[in-house]
């Protein structure tokens, strides 16, 4: 999604004033200007994904340090320790999947106000499914050359599942955390091939496999290679580097990457609840700026430092993945079938065309996606998404860590985006369908299969 204007230093104050005018939260009030850091000893968590790469790169290049900071980064077990650890403060701050703090504002799974002014990054994630699967699918699949032609659709899966189906076989899935990106994007490609992923309907069924023909299910993500390997699952979602890890391991297909589902994907966010932003404003200013000087660093100059990045990753303190395995994504290249390695200059990216910022439009589209499988289980005028949205997605702080790092000569002004509001119509997706945030329920009523309207799900079924 590239960003349509860019910034003069003109501009960028006068947008900074636009936003910060608009907000209605905790920092409303605070002026922004570099102050005392209220806090200077922090904890931040983080899972085994390549795109914690900025928590990572702020730590070893030393941006933490001279923003006045001393972090100490820790892996986490899954998405869920990550939330609850930073709502009960063992954590300062954390790693998320982009849709987590929304889904913690509406109150699925545990109610917490959680903000972010930080976006980890575009794409990064890819569907992979096992050797099996993969050899029914390709008679499915149109080819060229000899090679699958992409993006590969679900329409190419289906006939599987359906197969499964008439035998009487559940066909299983996984992805890491029910609010989370990897969810969303495995359910979007496979409605978008007419296999109904299923429904949620909380408090009573939290399952998310009411009506589902393809059954999805929680594993961490560095479990997803074992677990497909061992036959609990046929395939998965999840952050690199676990796909390409099943290719080098013989074991799976990655058949489509997010940035091929919907180009430019938000994939993560750096999150803090509001109690914290409020109680350290000047402190989370410091951080954000690391945190924009680290994802600047990651694609500098056509992506110069990824071999410093990728051996940084490698480490066991951070990622643990082979050098090769994590080369394999982060080199602006991606691996299919094993052989079949094409060139994807934007499957991770961090900073440029905006990926850093965090967008109302990109909150409203996983807001749009929670409501469509039912985690947002009624209906909700077009107005409730983008003021729900602007409760957690805090661009107002994010450009005023801009505006600082400009004036300190370490960023230049027209590197941000001026995307204070709702992006235009978007039609970057695999099937096609445009998203205007402006009109959230109307996109809704344009998908064949999830709510829309006033419908909810209740007794395991659709109600209208």
């Amino acid at each position: 999604m590239k960003q349509n204007r860019i910034f003069t230093p003109k501009t960028l104050a006068a947008a900074l004033s636009s936003v910060v005018a608009l907000t209605i939260l905790g920092f409303s009030n605070h002026s922004f200007a570099a102050g005392k850091l209220e806090k200077e000893d922090l904890k931040f968590g983080f899972i085994k994904l390549t795109d914690m790469a900025p928590l990572a790169v702020a730590a070893e290049k030393g941006f933490f340090e001279e923003e006045g900071l001393f972090v100490q980064l820790e892996a986490q077990a899954n998405w869920k320790v990550v939330m609850d650890r930073v709502v009960n403060g063992e954590l300062d701050g954390s790693h998320m999947l982009a849709p987590a703090p929304l889904g913690s504002s509406i109150g699925y799974g545990t109610k917490a106000d959680i903000v972010t002014a930080f976006s980890m990054g575009f794409n990064g994630s890819a569907i992979t499914v096992s050797n099996d699967i993969w050899k029914q699918m390709k008679a499915n699949v149109p080819m060229e050359g000899g090679k699958p032609v992409h993006p590969i659709k679900a329409d190419a899966l289906k006939p599987v599942v359906d197969k499964f189906k008439a035998e009487g076989k559940p066909f299983n899935m996984a992805m890491t955390f029910p609010p989370g990106s990897h969810n969303i994007k495995l359910r979007y490609w496979l409605a978008a091939g007419g296999i109904n992923p299923g429904f949620y309907a909380p408090p009573q069924d939290t399952s998310g496999q009411i009506n589902a023909e393809a059954l999805l299910a929680v594993t961490p993500p560095p479990q997803m290679p074992a677990t497909l390997e061992s036959g609990t699952i046929f395939g998965y979602c999840v952050g690199e580097p676990w796909n390409q890890q099943a290719v080098f391991k013989g074991i799976g297909v990655p058949v489509i990457t997010d940035e091929e589902l919907w180009k430019d994907t938000p994939e993560k966010v750096f999150g803090v609840t509001q109690a914290w932003a409020e109680k350290y404003p000047n402190t989370y200013l410091a951080v954000t700026k690391a945190l924009i000087r680290a994802s600047m660093w990651l694609d500098a100059e056509n992506n110069k430092n990824r071999k410093e990045a990728i051996e940084m990753l490698s480490q066991k303190q951070y990622v643990g993945a082979d050098v090769e395995v994590l080369a394999a994504s982060m080199n602006g290249t991606f691996e299919y079938e094993k052989g079949d390695k094409r060139s994807l200059p934007d499957f991770n990216t961090f900073f440029r065309h905006g990926a850093s910022y965090p967008s109302y439009s990109s909150a409203v589209w996983y807001l749009t996606q929670l409501r469509r499988w039912g985690m947002i289980n009624e209906y909700k005028p077009d107005n409730w998404y983008l003021e729900t949205a602007k409760k957690v997605y805090r661009p107002d702080i994010y450009l005023a860590a801009a505006k600082e790092l400009v004036a300190e000569g370490k960023a230049k002004a027209e590197d941000f985006p001026a995307d204070t509001g709702i992006k235009p119509s978007q039609n970057f997706f695999i099937d096609k369908i445009p998203f205007d945030a402006n009109k959230p329920n109307d996109y809704l009523a344009k998908f064949t299969i999830g709510l829309k309207g006033k419908q909810t799900v209740s007794g395991g079924k659709i109600v209208d």
